[in-house]
């Protein structure tokens, strides 16, 4: 059997989309983009959206947006958890932010809310928060501490799109929520993202930053530039030090289908998780990560324990040779990846759990239709590695 990471979330709609961009010549970024804004801004129930090429983009464009309203500044710490995906970090590190690390919780391999507040100083502004594996975190604990310390909320919710936490979809909490639409993500945009707010002032300054930090895509009431009536001289006119993250065309408007099946993509991930539940929930020799508020599941981790501790190699190589494809909890403990003597930042405490995950962690995929047969083929597996390992 092979059980793959992901599965494609397309069907004619998308292939009919992709001919209709084809047919009309306009490839770049235009009218099928800001309908695909729209739609999705419409779905989370936010104001604005803004479409990027990439989730990574869009976290660089919320940091950037941030920078450059003056909401945040060179030299401020953002806490953030242990683990998550490289480009979490790699924005703020950009704009000369100082990350400051906090353990995750061994269960939900989220940040522990609980040691936040020890990790709080006079320079910490924000905290960048991490749906991991499409798990909600404790939006109560971590907007009281917002409150209680004056620090923004920023998400992170690239690999939770669908989840929700009390009844409010993940990604609308935090002044800026950052999403992906990569192909093995819950809907595919091929590559693309997007970010959510509902702050009319930073929703301009993306609008800006995302094509090169010109006037051209500005409302003509803009708070940030008043346009003059010369067009000419507008459809070249710079005033913020900005990108090229324009999506292209193909990728809206595949968008505008895929957003169309989110909540049945959703639901049957769910599905699938509940039977993931049932034949490893009380496994002996691995930990399977606990629900908060409604996951979206983007995989299943897996933490080896007991007789499989410290044998990941071993467990790895026996997924891979059954046909089951597998990867790291994303860049497990961030701080022990090379790359972080690039990188300003501060260790709160001690990283115990994500050390853990580090060196036991793993994860197998979720997919859009059930997948019954391969998790049952996952678990006997899994038991076959742990009486011979």
């Amino acid at each position: 059997m092979n059980y793959s990471l992901s599965d494609s979330t397309w069907g004619r709609e998308e292939r009919r989309a992709i001919r209709r961009v084809v047919k009309s010549g306009r490839y770049t970024m235009g009218e099928r983009t800001k309908e695909f804004e729209r739609e999705f801004a419409r779905f989370f129930g936010s104001k604005y959206a803004v479409m990027v090429n990439s989730g990574s983009s869009a976290n660089l464009l919320a940091v950037a947006a941030l920078v450059c309203s003056g909401k945040l500044q060179r030299g401020d710490e953002v806490i953030v958890p242990a683990v998550s995906w490289s480009t979490t970090y790699y924005p703020l590190h950009q704009y000369g932010l100082k990350l400051k690390f906090v353990d995750i919780d061994r269960d939900t391999l989220n940040i522990d809310v609980r040691l936040i507040e020890a990790a709080v100083g006079p320079q910490t502004k924000a905290i960048f928060a991490v749906n991991l594996l499409g798990n909600p975190n404790d939006y109560d604990a971590l907007e009281t501490l917002c409150r209680k310390h004056d620090l923004l909320l920023i998400e992170d919710n690239c690999e939770a799109l669908g989840a929700r936490y009390r009844e409010r979809s993940c990604g609308t909490f935090g002044i800026i929520g950052t999403f992906s639409t990569f192909y093995s993500h819950h809907i595919c945009t091929m590559e693309g993202g997007a970010a959510l707010t509902d702050d009319e002032t930073l929703y301009h300054y993306m609008l800006s930053l995302r094509a090169h930090g010109w006037t051209r895509d500005l409302p003509e009431n803009s708070p940030l530039y008043r346009k003059s009536d010369d067009a000419f001289y507008e459809s070249f006119n710079f005033i913020l030090p900005g990108y090229n993250f324009r999506p292209l065309e193909m990728e809206a408007a595949i968008g505008i289908e895929q957003i169309k099946k989110i909540g049945r993509i959703t639901e049957t991930r769910r599905k699938n998780a509940e039977i993931f539940r049932s034949l490893l929930g009380g496994h002996p020799d691995v930990a399977i990560q606990q629900e908060t508020g409604e996951s979206s599941w983007f995989g299943f981790a897996l933490v080896l324990k007991n007789r499989l501790e410290n044998k990941r190699p071993q467990v790895v190589n026996l997924l891979r040779k059954a046909g089951i494809e597998t990867r790291p909890i994303v860049a497990g403990d961030f701080t022990r990846n090379p790359v972080i003597a690039f990188m300003d930042h501060e260790i709160s405490g001690k990283l115990s759990h994500a050390g853990y995950v580090h060196e036991n962690g793993l994860f197998t995929g979720n997919h859009s239709k059930l997948i019954a047969k391969e998790l049952e083929y996952l678990a006997g597996t899994l038991e076959t590695a742990g009486r011979s390992l």
